[in-house]
């Protein structure tokens, strides 16, 4: 391909060394923990043969830190975590094993991800999730806390819904999974006894917060939402598009306790958002009622045979975030800067240099 002006090669060379610093970045991550496991591995091994504990576990720490100055890491507090890691991913040397479909995930998150994961997570399920999310998003490793201690993994697909019955397979799936129960807006630092419009208002006041609580893939459209209908108006709570699942997404706040009615009143939203303002190119328009769902009999009896998607959710005002956690979305040049202060950490551990 032939470029005509600088710019298009400035940008055309910028994305290639984008994409190779990353490859390497990811090589040189690969190749570490496959470090750190060996080590682990010896440990364990070494435990089972001869009874070591945490007398020669520090005495190791420091060898290794005399043998290697130059090389980070080797702490006895990290390779206590290199014995962990190794226990957690037994096979993860093994290219041949069941493990070698998670490795090429499990290889992309930095140490310190890891370390965290360890610390918290002791379910394989919940392990892989929590790695899958982390790549997927970017999350820092402060944000990863945060999404481990709001539960994250137990809220994902938990709402409930009559997508099955509404949305073809592919697309209820991919629905479910991106819809919480509960939501959490501990970020907005408000009590219980509020009103709908305050609540409202609070979300928007807010709209990073609440899109990193959406999750990935939303885009905030409005809220009080006009739709003039045959001279009629009538007003969204909140209206956004998912671009993951592409349709529009209308969410309604309710203070109390679901009703009945309210999946009515949603499923009118719905097919007028269908009728008003979606494309050809877009999917089915979901509904997502935020209320109190004590009953959950209730919640299905209403949405049985109603033909528009909805899902109902509760949400939790709890009090505020943890100081060090800036509760934003990172932009393109906080992962970036992000990514090369780690190639830099572990080329100066692993001493590789790129060429």
């Amino acid at each position: 391909m032939i470029l005509n002006n600088y710019q298009e090669v400035l940008e055309d060379l910028k994305q290639r060394i984008h994409t190779a610093r990353l490859k390497a970045s990811l090589a040189v991550n690969g190749e570490l923990l496959k470090v750190y496991c060996d080590i682990g591995n010896t440990i364990i091994e070494q435990q089972k043969l001869e009874g070591w504990g945490t007398k020669v576990i520090s005495r190791l720490s420091n060898d290794l830190k005399f043998a290697f100055p130059e090389m980070r890491g080797l702490s006895e507090r990290n390779i206590k975590y290199m014995r962990s890691f190794a226990e957690a991913y037994p096979d993860f040397l093994d290219e041949n094993s069941k493990m070698s479909i998670v490795q090429p995930l499990v290889a992309q998150l930095t140490w310190t991800h890891h370390t965290i994961i360890l610390d918290r997570i002791q379910n394989w399920d919940e392990r892989v999730f929590y790695i899958k999310k982390t790549i997927e998003y970017g999350w820092s490793k402060n944000l990863l806390i945060e999404q481990i201690r709001s539960k994250l993994y137990s809220r994902t697909g938990n709402a409930i819904t009559n997508f099955e019955s509404t949305l073809p397979k592919l697309q209820s799936d991919l629905a479910v999974e991106v819809l919480k129960n509960p939501y959490q807006f501990d970020f907005l630092g408000i009590g219980k006894e509020i009103k709908e419009k305050d609540l409202e208002e609070a979300l928007i006041k807010h709209i990073k917060n609440f899109l990193l609580e959406l999750g990935r893939g939303f885009a905030f459209v409005g809220n009080q939402y006009n739709l003039n209908i045959k001279n009629d108006d009538f007003f969204l709570d909140l209206l956004f598009y998912n671009f993951h699942l592409h349709c529009f997404v209308v969410f309604e706040l309710k203070m109390g306790v679901f009703k009945p009615e309210f999946a009515g009143k949603l499923n009118f939203y719905i097919n007028a958002v269908d009728k008003e303002i979606k494309q050809d190119v877009d999917n089915p328009t979901i509904g997502v009622l935020l209320c109190k769902t004590p009953n959950e009999t209730v919640v299905r009896y209403a949405l049985q045979g109603i033909q528009s998607p909805i899902g109902v959710a509760e949400y939790e005002l709890v009090s505020s975030l943890p100081k060090n956690l800036k509760g934003e979305i990172p932009t393109i040049e906080e992962l970036e800067a992000e990514l090369d202060r780690e190639t830099q950490k572990l080329l100066k551990q692993s001493d590789v240099k790129i060429n």
